[in-house]
């Protein structure tokens, strides 16, 4: 399996002529959000990739009508989408959703959204992003019970507490990550929010089981373990 992975700022090799063919191989797009819904489509039209998103702290047109759509459901997607099920314009919206795309064998769930600082949209306090998590929680526990497992990747546009987050409010990262990856255990944690000076600068770190990856701008994520025809 094979993810670009993007979040927070726009990329130039993705415009780039040689952009189809760099990426040809890459199975589907997850963003972490602050990014522009026609990003997503350019990629989606350019490279023929399913664009998964949440949204972040910026970048929120079309916020309040799909945000209106949440819901804890699981949707599941068997190479092609159902218009009334997922909306296409801009990507594959994932944010508050528990998400199965039976193409590749892979349960994906979204929590976008930031620390509440100055009472914006998609901007939580820890106690209201408890709260979306366990809207989530019976379809977790149906993932458990039917695919044997809860969930492969959570994306995020936050950090978890403590792990490459910011001092400030606003970049905060949430407690309630935490805990989440300690029960529920998903293999991957994909974020952004906090952005990358240095692009070499560390971005993978470890809690639990769960594999944390600051995903700010373009990264690649290459796993053999993830899609079908794998044990899990």
């Amino acid at each position: 399996m094979k993810l670009l992975c993007i979040s927070d700022a726009t990329d130039t090799l993705i415009y780039s002529s040689i952009a189809p063919e760099l990426y040809r191989d890459v199975d589907f797009v997850i963003s972490a959000g602050d990014l522009p819904l026609r990003y997503y489509d350019y990629i989606q039209t350019m490279l023929r990739k399913d664009v998964y998103y949440v949204y972040g702290n910026h970048n929120l047109e079309d916020f309040g009508r799909m945000m209106g759509k949440e819901r804890g459901d699981i949707l599941s997607l068997g190479g092609h989408h159902e218009a009334h099920e997922m909306p296409i314009f801009g990507g594959l919206f994932i944010d508050g959703r528990c998400v199965y795309d039976a193409a590749h064998d892979l349960i994906i769930a979204g929590l976008g959204g930031s620390m509440l600082y100055n009472n914006g949209e998609s901007q939580y306090s820890e106690k209201q992003m408890q709260w979306r998590i366990n809207r989530l929680i019976p379809r977790l526990i149906y993932n458990k019970k039917r695919f044997g497992r809860a969930l492969d990747i959570l994306v995020t546009h936050a950090p978890p507490l403590g792990m490459g987050d910011g001092e400030d409010l606003c970049h905060r990262g949430f407690n309630c990550f935490l805990s989440f990856m300690e029960k529920y255990r998903p293999k991957y944690l994909l974020h952004g929010h906090v952005h990358l000076d240095d692009m070499n600068a560390p971005r993978v770190s470890t809690f639990g089981d769960t594999t944390v990856i600051n995903i700010y701008k373009n990264y690649i994520l290459e796993d053999e373990s993830l899609g079908v025809g794998n044990d899990k």
